[in-house]
């Protein structure tokens, strides 16, 4: 219960992409940390909390430290949170989970909110159509890979980081929109897999409610938004679920 005695609800954030190069977004997320977060039931980021992390090494870089501070006073203030990787931010690891007190949460991950089952994940695994960036992504995620990457000095990881960067938006301007949303397939062997009939996810920066029919079941799924322009967080109690919007000062 929060000090009003209202309940204290529980909030869902991802893309945000933060990086210093968006210092107004940045402050945007420093405020909401200080303030949304430290009066919820839990938080959730499901995913690209980051422009990219190449390995917990970069931690000490100052605009990441102040990032793993603002997290770090919220789990000092009681309220749990829980990290999500995304597609730009797959190498956190324990090293951010040690500094910041967050848990890290495997994706697909399946909640109880508030008596719903819902499911949770970043959402990149559902855009099936986007046959490109799956096989990037498995090339990426596959072991051998991240062990040779990991161990690269930090100065050559941020710069092909960069380079990935440069290339996944040039990649998107050639790609039709559909393409890069989610798959009504994938979608609904999610919550056929899952069981659930709640599905929260983020990565396609379309912000909406949907409805699903899945094997007779109504089902409903809510995009976050991304934190591109302006923010916005999902906030979840027993009264339901609703979009709240956040603007940059």
């Amino acid at each position: 219960m929060s000090s009003t005695g209202a309940p204290r609800p529980t909030l869902f954030i991802s893309d945000l992409h933060l990086a210093p190069n968006r210092p107004r977004i940045a402050s945007l997320f420093f405020t909401f940390m200080a303030k949304e977060a430290r009066a919820a039931q839990a938080l959730y980021i499901l995913g690209d909390l980051f422009e990219y992390w190449i390995g917990d090494e970069d931690i000490d870089q100052p605009f990441n430290r102040s990032v793993i501070d603002a997290i770090a006073g919220v789990t000092a203030a009681g309220v749990p949170v829980r990290v999500m990787h995304g597609n730009r931010d797959f190498l956190l690891g324990e090293g951010f989970a040690r500094a910041t007190g967050a848990t890290l949460l495997p994706d697909p991950a399946v909640v109880d909110l508030y008596g719903t089952p819902t499911l949770l994940m970043h959402g990149d695994t559902l855009c099936t159509d986007d046959v490109e960036y799956m096989k990037f992504r498995a090339m990426v995620r596959n072991p051998a890979f991240l062990q040779g990457f990991l161990a690269k000095p930090v100065a050559e990881r941020r710069a092909f980081a960069a380079s990935l960067r440069e290339k996944s938006d040039a990649a998107k301007e050639g790609k039709a929109m559909a393409i890069m949303d989610v798959n009504a397939q994938a979608v609904a062997q999610a919550f056929r897999s899952h069981g659930t009939p709640r599905l929260i996810h983020g990565h396609t920066h379309r912000p909406a409610r949907h409805e699903h029919a899945v094997d007779g079941r109504r089902c409903e799924r809510y995009v976050l938004a991304d934190w591109y322009e302006s923010g916005a967080y999902l906030a979840c109690d027993e009264s339901g679920v609703r979009s709240i919007a956040l603007t940059p000062v």
